[in-house]
């Protein structure tokens, strides 16, 4: 039985991830963390029934990961709190699955040097939808072809996404630029801004908008565009308990749901 613990356990994507997890002969639900709902049972949060989990404040995310002894911490929360649940957890010895997004390179330095340093296995990673790392696959496929075509990438997401643009169009753009010896990213236009060979990202924030990504390839007289629309967020979270499991039989060091899928991008 691999033991579980989850941050950000009272938002949207915690909940589904705790659903999933009861779902689920393999797991068990050991800690919940959050700043909100503290002392009271995950379950009845969850209106789902009691579980006999009590929430935990994230503040004293030590003592908590102590008592529960998990063995794979999921984060879905925001960056700042992430690297802080991340260090923690490398400290105590627990494996990760981070799904967070909008860290920056000294955010992510700090968290691989944790990992790293603890011997621990972490799972890092933009998106977990199957069907978004397999779109990332085929970018690089289309921009092997298409490398004189203009490329622009346009997100979409609800109107609480803290971060932009999202970290799934800026993985999709690493990976468009890397298969074209490196590109120029340019985020949204105004003014006088000639195109050049830039890889153009847009931002879109509106209502309840679970996940759009558009990768546009426009040549002269033709266009050419491929999508990924997340319907709900059981996509993700799918796969962030998928990659949990994973984690546990990985050898030291830090992964992306691509290695839990099997799906690797040739150079």
């Amino acid at each position: 039985m691999i033991k579980i613990a989850v941050t950000g356990a009272c938002g949207r994507m915690g909940g589904l991830i705790i659903e999933n997890i009861l779902k689920s002969k393999d797991l068990k639900l050991v800690c919940a963390l959050d700043v909100t709902n503290i002392g009271k049972d995950i379950g009845e949060v969850m209106r789902t029934g009691k579980l006999n989990v009590q929430v935990e404040d994230a503040n004293k995310i030590d003592a908590a990961l102590d008592r529960s002894k998990p063995d794979v911490l999921i984060d879905f929360t925001i960056a700042n709190a992430a690297v802080k649940n991340v260090i923690a957890s490398a400290n105590k010895k627990v494996s990760l699955v981070v799904g967070t997004t909008g860290f920056t390179p000294e955010q992510k330095a700090l968290m691989e040097k944790a990992i790293k340093e603890n011997g621990v296995a972490a799972v890092i990673s933009p998106n977990f939808s199957i069907g978004v790392n397999v779109f990332w696959g085929l970018l690089a496929e289309a921009a092997k072809s298409l490398s004189d075509y203009d490329i622009e990438i346009i997100e979409a997401h609800h109107n609480q996404k803290k971060d932009a643009p999202s970290g799934t169009a800026v993985k999709a753009a690493e990976v468009i630029s890397k298969t074209l010896g490196g590109k120029e990213l340019v985020y949204g236009r105004h003014g006088l801004s000639p195109r050049k060979q830039e890889i153009g990202i847009h931002a879109v924030r509106g209502g309840d908008i679970v996940g759009d990504h558009t990768v546009l390839f426009a040549g002269d007289g033709e266009r050419i565009e491929i999508k990924h629309q997340a319907h709900s967020r059981q996509a993700f979270a799918k796969g962030a308990v998928r990659a949990a499991v994973w984690i546990c039989s990985a050898k030291p060091g830090v992964y992306e749901m691509a290695d839990v899928l099997g799906i690797h991008q040739k150079d």
